[in-house]
């Protein structure tokens, strides 16, 4: 089993650089940093969370530019949007900028993606939240072409454009992971489609590990090979506002492990840079804890 770090980089909360230093040096596999362009002033949509949002997703950094600053001063630790709101961007750009990280980082770049919660933030964006998986479909379609062909082309309803020259290709052969987010069954069955991983939501709950045997079935009867599928769980963060309680205990994440949970990513925030490494050596004890 791999361990990484989820983490809100803001101007108020250590440096994405330093963070990555740090779990690098704890021996985390990866750090996953998330997004939103904007949280609306005002705004409809419910936040999974319940309530307001905390102050840290109206402050978080651009998931791509924090992610390039990691890669400048790590070397192995493997970098993360956990998730990118991939229908709030361009699918031509998009495939540049992930190039471009996996050629900066060595081929470390893990590419997780989303659907989004919020109408109001897509719909600034000129993205319609009833067909938003619909989008997103035809824009991984599109940026797997870019990735793999020499003049790549696309014609779908949503995404359309003639043959192009893109020729930074991945380092990661044929493209980055792509791993997507979201409830089961339906973000399960986008993974199956056309992902490389799924993500469950509240994935560090229990009732997860009650999915993962149809999620393997599921996998199977869509002609893909279930252990082609990687299952990641943003785990065990049961609440924001107690650091100890993200991390459950030993056995609990020993029984992640047997049920076939290949990552568990814990996520974890403070603006307190002590209080930050402390919990990333709570959280480094588990691996230790699992590898016993």
């Amino acid at each position: 089993m791999k361990f990484g770090i989820g983490f809100f980089a803001t101007p108020n909360t250590m440096p994405p650089t330093d963070l990555a230093i740090a779990c690098e040096e704890r021996g985390f596999e990866s750090v996953w940093f998330p997004e939103h362009s904007h949280i609306p002033a005002s705004y409809r949509s419910n936040w999974p969370g319940g309530g307001t949002p905390p102050k840290w997703y109206f402050e978080v950094m651009d998931p791509f530019l924090a992610l390039s600053a990691a890669a400048s001063v790590t070397r192995e630790i493997k970098l993360a949007t956990g998730i990118c709101l991939i229908i709030q961007r361009d699918p031509i750009q998009l495939a540049k900028e992930i190039a471009t990280l996996d050629h900066l980082s060595n081929g470390r770049m893990i590419f997780g993606i989303g659907g989004g919660w919020n109408a109001e933030e897509m719909e600034n964006h000129g993205t319609v939240f009833k067909t938003r998986f619909r989008l997103m479909r035809e824009q991984i379609a599109a940026m797997k072409a870019i990735w793999t062909e020499e003049e790549a082309e696309y014609h779908g309803v949503f995404v359309d454009f003639g043959p192009i020259i893109s020729n930074i290709k991945p380092v990661q052969k044929p493209h980055p992971p792509i791993i997507i987010g979201g409830g089961f069954p339906h973000a399960a069955k986008r993974a199956i489609e056309y992902c490389d991983g799924w993500m469950p939501i509240r994935g560090g709950d229990l009732h997860t590990l009650d999915m993962i045997a149809e999620f393997r079935r599921m996998a199977r009867d869509g002609d893909r090979d279930p252990d082609s599928l990687s299952l990641t769980t943003f785990g065990l963060d049961r609440t924001y506002s107690t650091p100890d309680a993200y991390f459950g205990s030993d056995d609990e994440v020993r029984q992640f492990r047997d049920a076939g949970v290949d990552r568990i990513v814990f996520q974890v925030q403070s603006e307190d840079r002590d209080e930050m490494l402390r919990m990333l050596d709570k959280a480094a004890s588990y691996q230790k804890a699992v590898e016993t």
